[in-house]
């Protein structure tokens, strides 16, 4: 009981703020709060879409010059379709971006909007935001529906409390069934890409292989997702370079170098110059080239497509057209709040697009009458174990020239560096990498084992010099869902096993790297004083704290990464989509998100995700150009 209280009670105490957005303990714990360099344009804490910064009065509209705009709203802002205003306002602004709306009369009760396009597209995330790029781009018209709401530049708070409730997927309050995984997902205009960690590795060469050659999935092996890889990588300017390295990859890098293992720059999609470690809140200055910054500004710059944000899609239409052998796909029955009350439309569109996310997707399916056994199987979480290491300011932590007593753990891009020292690449490519995670004061209360009042809070103090590097396993387990809420997924022993093969790593790492003091997050709590130990001793401790089980709820267990829940595959029997993205049952309705993953990945999924989401629009492309040649043909 206590336990359970003493979380609630930091977690509280950590993300509550005071009207200048500000904490009485941030000071007695090292931290500054937003990001000091970030100047709000507008009232913090207040999403874009409920303060009319887009779909609003003519006269507001007039007042802001183009540049300012795109400035503090970020470059979506002609494409963003308020849906909270009256029917008529909504009507109006659609069929001025050249989507027509109609009603249909029935009696006695009015009946849903019908908006007309050539493809809705369920999601702007990775896969979405890449998929309605390139369909609008070849000149089709693409209606976007997101669930969570448009964050502009100028809304954006950087603080961890609003940021989990606006951007996350259930305000970041979501684990597995028995609470064994904690899952943080976005939700949000640009999806996970708006919120997570910069790291924009291409699909390694072991799972290219295992696709094609296991799975006889040929994609993989073609000229066109060579293409995509490149086409992605370019359009997001992913480099590797660093100028400069916070706490956390510092500690990584050198504790590895000391070692002899493996360390490498980890490609990402920001500037090398993007000394950012509030990346997790959304980007400040549009650097980190998300789908919101990219995929989507095609689209909108195209003038062929909109992004309706605060949509939840209910139902994917569809129906039996005469002489074919399955159903084909006609559009999007979505709702969303309007002052208080549920309101309904509908799309009417040629092709259907589902991109709503591993956890989403499933659920979305079945909703939708969908029967292949598949959906909602083969979830796969990528799940990470931490380790901690505290570095008091004296420490030196780097080469010459680089002052590490002047690092905080929240500084400094996320990702930087990786180890793949137990990741097997060379071998299964089953096993783990190592990298860094970003952990605010929030998380950071959250993953900490609580012993006492005093230990928690002695934790607490020493936060900004107190790193955390992490071990990611590519999951051969994997679970089911059916909704968001409803997740069922044990570890399988072998992955428990990399992680703990990766635990040992962690802690070498650390004590490498020059921390004082080491330690995990299970909840013994046990931490060990490298420099006061012998070395009979800290053998005894890694060796202890990296056997400990996983799979007993004893240490946090995270994932950001979700996927496989609607595997791609050649045969329906053992998948839900085939090469194309297509689902089996439904001609004409699409997945284009990481559920359709044949495996786990073992690395981050960004860029395979675009990938992937990049050849089925281009498939798509294709039966589009097809079906309108029927259409002039008759």
């Amino acid at each position: 009981m206590e336990e359970g209280l003493g979380y609630k009670l930091l977690i509280w105490v950590s993300f509550q703020v005071d009207e200048k957005n500000e904490n009485v303990t941030w000071k007695a714990i090292g931290y500054c709060g937003p990001d000091p360099e970030f100047k709000t344009l507008n009232q913090p804490n207040k999403p874009a879409n409920k303060t009319n910064s887009y779909g609003g009065s003519k006269y507001q509209e007039e007042q802001m010059e183009e540049d300012d705009r795109e400035d503090s709203i970020g470059p979506l802002y002609r494409g963003l379709i308020n849906i909270k205003l009256p029917r008529e306002v909504v009507a109006e602004a659609l069929s001025g971006s050249g989507f027509p709306v109609s009603t249909q009369s029935r009696k006695h009760r009015p009946s849903p909007p019908i908006i007309r396009c050539d493809a809705v597209v369920v999601g702007s995330g990775s896969g979405g935001g890449v998929a309605a790029g390139v369909l609008a781009k070849a000149g089709y018209k693409v209606l976007v529906l997101e669930k969570g709401s448009y964050c502009a530049r100028n809304n954006l708070s950087l603080l961890e409390g609003p940021t989990m409730d606006e951007m996350y997927l259930y305000g970041g309050l979501l684990a597995t069934a028995d609470t064994g995984v904690v899952v943080l997902a976005g939700s949000t205009v640009g999806g996970g890409s708006t919120i997570n960690w910069s790291a924009s590795i291409r699909t390694p060469q072991h799972v290219i292989k295992e696709w094609c050659d296991q799975h006889e999935l040929e994609l993989f092996g073609s000229e066109l997702y060579k293409e995509a890889l490149d086409g992605v990588c370019e359009k997001m300017g992913v480099h590797s370079e660093v100028y400069e390295e916070g706490l956390n990859n510092a500690v990584l890098r050198r504790g590895c170098q000391e070692l002899g293992y493996p360390v490498t720059d980890i490609p990402r999609n920001s500037g090398p110059e993007h000394y950012c470690g509030w990346c997790c809140f959304g980007c400040k200055d549009g650097r980190k080239k998300g789908t919101a910054e990219t995929w989507l500004v095609d689209m909108v710059n195209s003038g062929n497509g909109v992004i309706l944000p605060g949509c939840e899609a209910k139902k994917v239409l569809h129906n039996r057209k005469k002489g074919r052998e399955r159903d084909t796909a006609s559009g999007v029955v979505f709702e969303f709040e309007y002052r208080g009350v549920k309101e309904v439309f509908m799309v009417e569109s040629k092709v259907t697009i589902v991109a709503a996310g591993a956890l989403s997707t499933p659920g979305l399916l079945k909703r939708s009458g969908l029967k292949n056994p598949n959906i909602g199987k083969n979830l796969h979480l990528h799940p990470v174990a931490m380790a901690w290491g505290y570095f008091p300011e004296q420490a030196p932590l780097s080469p010459p020239g680089w002052s590490g007593s002047e690092k905080r753990s929240y500084e400094g891009e996320i990702m930087t560096a990786m180890s793949t020292v137990v990741a097997g690449f060379e071998g299964s490519g089953y096993g783990a990498i190592i990298q860094t995670p970003a952990l605010h004061p929030g998380m950071f209360s959250v993953v900490m084992p609580w012993i006492s009042g005093n230990d928690i809070k002695d934790r607490m103090r020493r936060y900004y010099r107190t790193a955390h590097i992490f071990a990611l396993a590519r999951d051969k387990g994997s679970g089911t869902i059916s909704s968001p809420s409803s997740i069922s997924y044990q570890m399988d022993e072998t992955d428990e096993e990399n992680l703990k093969r990766g635990m040992e790593k962690l802690l070498r790492i650390l004590a490498a790297a020059g921390a004082q003091e080491i330690g995990t997050h299970n909840c013994k709590g046990r931490r060990i004083d490298v420099k006061k130990v012998s070395s009979h001793e800290f053998e005894r401790f890694v060796k202890e704290e990296s056997s400990r089980g996983l799979r007993d709820l004893s240490t946090p267990v995270c994932s950001a990464h979700q996927m496989g829940s609607c595997r791609m595959g050649v045969d329906p029997k053992t998948s839900a989509v085939n090469q194309m993205g297509e689902t089996w049952e439904v001609e004409g309705l699409y997945v284009a998100d990481t559920s359709v993953f044949p495996t786990a990945l073992g690395v981050n999924p960004m860029v395979t995700v675009q990938a992937i989401a990049y050849c089925t629009a281009k498939s798509v492309v294709e039966v589009l150009r097809r079906k309108k040649k029927e259409t002039f043909a008759t």
